[in-house]
């Protein structure tokens, strides 16, 4: 299968007044269509920063990323990303939050809004279209953002910390149906977070992240024999318990 990312020997330095900090050294990695990878490592390690550089925020030392077999420079339209706070604004209705990336990139048409519309129905906010933001749950929120990414049409999600900011039970809740919406959707997808219940709950490989600068210090492939793979079903199988020991174990092996 052909990669749709790939990432060839990526370095990143922050200049600043007081000196420079290397954030990342010699990282890669691909990435092939329809695949979720979980990205994990110490607080401050720049895990961030590496998807500031996929989604073209940052420029990196020399070319190091490439998107469809193209130079990011050429090609990052077709990447969305999603903060851990879900920025919908409270004077837009959800329907008009949903439509808000189309307007910045002038693809609003009638066949965009029906889309909208669709995955609003499909994700179960339908209903919900013409209320305000405050008067939905943190989870419903987050399945609004999420919505109004992938009505962009994204080749590959960016996830940083999407669920951080929701309570646990929520979390759980929120982390299943997401996860579930960006399969059934066949989406390409990063996601970085701290929580290694949830890398390993969500994804299909697990990058490891030394301390800063961050190399790559292992990847872990996860294989859970399940007639319906989800994530919260994964976290009740003994080898979920297999896979956080390794895990576990290899981010605290140089403290």
């Amino acid at each position: 299968m052909e990669h749709i990312l790939e990432i060839k020997n990526l370095s990143y330095t922050y200049h600043t007044l007081e000196g420079e900090t290397p954030a990342l050294d010699n990282i890669s990695f691909a990435l092939k269509e329809g695949e979720f990878l979980s990205v994990v490592g110490p607080s401050g390690c720049g895990k961030s920063t590496l998807l500031s550089i996929i989604c073209g925020l940052l420029t990196p030392d020399a070319p190091s990323v490439f998107f469809q077999g193209k130079s990011l420079k050429e090609n990052n339209d077709k990447i969305g990303y999603m903060l851990q706070h879900d920025h919908l604004f409270e004077w837009r209705t959800i329907y008009q939050n949903v439509l808000l990336g189309l307007e910045i990139q002038h693809k609003l048409s009638v066949k965009t809004k029906e889309k909208a519309k669709k995955l609003l129905e499909t994700y179960g906010l339908k209903e919900f279209s013409n209320a305000r933001p405050s008067e939905l749950s943190g989870g419903m929120r987050q399945r609004a953002a999420l919505v109004r990414t992938l009505v962009l049409d994204p080749e590959l999600l960016l996830l940083d910390e999407p669920f951080s900011a929701l309570d646990y039970q929520t979390r759980l809740k929120v982390g299943d149906d997401i996860g579930q919406i960006i399969r059934k959707e066949k989406k390409t997808a990063i996601l970085v977070t701290h929580d290694l219940s949830e890398a390993i709950s969500l994804g299909d490989r697990v990058l490891v992240l030394s301390k800063r600068p961050a190399t790559i210090q292992k990847t872990v492939e996860l294989r859970f024999n399940l007639e319906n793979d989800t994530p919260l079903q994964r976290r009740n199988t003994p080898e979920f318990k297999d896979y956080f020991n390794l895990v576990w174990k290899e981010l605290n092996k140089n403290e």
